[in-house]
């Protein structure tokens, strides 16, 4: 037997038993009276910012107007074709305006979870210079713990929750905005609901 194999095989045998994972009482959890406030106070102070619309023709005008004439804008809301799903970092790179879906917005913390799905491609939410990501105000929820009730993690390949823009404070202490992904996250939150 060869080394790796040895020590493959040990950690096999030593293996601690599985438990079950703890009851989370949801209902002991904080709540806010205004989910939508609260979500909204806390994006701004994580450095994201917000618009507030009331439906779907309010939300095409809105799209129109932060993307104005840029050509590099990338819209997962809208039908691609699939071979984006295959498309290279050095291919998306100069993404300028990413734009997709959130499913399930969390006020504690303003993280919006997407998946591969609503990307289409895993570079394109830290690869562009601006996200935008569209959530409905009724997907809003107080905690994390909210948040994994509504969600299914293996509906999907892959997804991740996304909170404010990129930023790093390791260097010297002082924060820096866009260091590893978009430079500003918009979040759009349409108050009745779309698709």
């Amino acid at each position: 037997m060869s080394g790796r194999a040895a020590i493959l095989n040990t950690i096999k045998n030593n293996k601690p038993a599985a438990t079950a994972l703890p009851f989370i009482d949801v209902s002991a959890a904080i709540q806010y009276i205004d989910l939508l406030q609260q979500y909204k106070t806390v994006l701004e102070s994580i450095g994201g910012s917000w618009q507030e619309l009331n439906n779907e023709i309010e939300l095409e005008a809105a799209i129109q107007s932060i993307t104005g004439t840029s050509t590099a804008v990338v819209n997962t809301m809208l039908s691609l074709p699939k071979d984006l799903a295959g498309v290279d970092a050095v291919a998306l790179e100069p993404t300028a305006i990413a734009i997709m879906k959130g499913l399930v917005a969390v006020a504690e913390n303003a993280a919006i979870w997407v998946t591969e799905e609503q990307m289409v491609n895993r570079l394109l939410p830290f690869i562009c210079q601006q996200l935008v990501l569209v959530i409905n105000e009724h997907d809003i929820v107080p905690t994390m713990h909210h948040a994994y009730k509504k969600i299914n993690v293996a509906a999907t390949g892959f997804g991740v929750f996304i909170a404010g823009p990129s930023k790093t404070a390791d260097i010297e202490q002082s924060l820096v905005i866009g260091a590893h992904g978009p430079i500003g996250l918009k979040v759009i939150i349409v108050k009745n609901k779309y698709v």
